[in-house]
């Protein structure tokens, strides 16, 4: 008899262990997606702006706004023009973000979407940003067609961010053809 409890006993605990842990992952997979729709305003060419909420086009990386690339021997705005690119993106009424993670500056991780269309895929399939953990189909569409800052040579915009705040990356790399 006594057997039986601990048996019963044993079980009624992992059960509800096992119940805990479920609730645990629930949470962490399940936090709510939050969805902006409004006026955005581009900061630059993979940040956003509404009200108060500061965001971040997750997956990708624009170059710095005041970068510049080299296309036909000729030093352009690589910067500026992903910035202008996004604001016309972000313009249509019926633009969405959305997101729940938050990045080391608390801004948000959002994907947005306009008309359907994903718009951080844009970028990058654009050439006005390259891919930086998803959408490397795009980038690799955006090299084959020489679009954006593949028509030339550029740096990453992570070295340019880098070299501006005095980080000495291991290896500077040029990109385009």
């Amino acid at each position: 008899m006594a057997r039986n409890f601990q048996v019963m006993r044993d079980g009624v605990v992992a059960l509800a262990l096992l119940a805990f842990l479920w609730l645990i992952a629930a949470k962490l997979n399940g936090e709510a997606q939050t969805a902006y729709t409004g006026r955005f305003h581009a900061a630059d060419g993979d940040s956003l702006a509404i009200g108060d909420e500061r965001m971040r086009l997750k997956n990708i990386d624009a170059p710095e706004l005041g970068q510049t690339c080299e296309r036909d021997g000729r030093q352009w705005a690589c910067g500026r023009q992903a910035k202008e690119t996004l604001q016309a993106l972000v313009d249509t009424r019926d633009t969405k973000c959305e997101g729940h993670e938050r990045d080391r500056f608390q801004r948000r991780l959002v994907v947005c979407k306009a008309g359907g269309t994903d718009i951080n895929g844009t970028m990058v399939r654009q050439g006005f940003a390259v891919a930086y953990g998803g959408y490397g189909a795009e980038e690799a569409q955006a090299r084959a067609e020489k679009a954006g800052m593949w028509a030339g040579h550029f740096e990453m915009p992570r070295d340019v961010r880098d070299r501006e705040h005095g980080a000495r990356p291991e290896t500077r790399k040029l990109f385009g053809w």
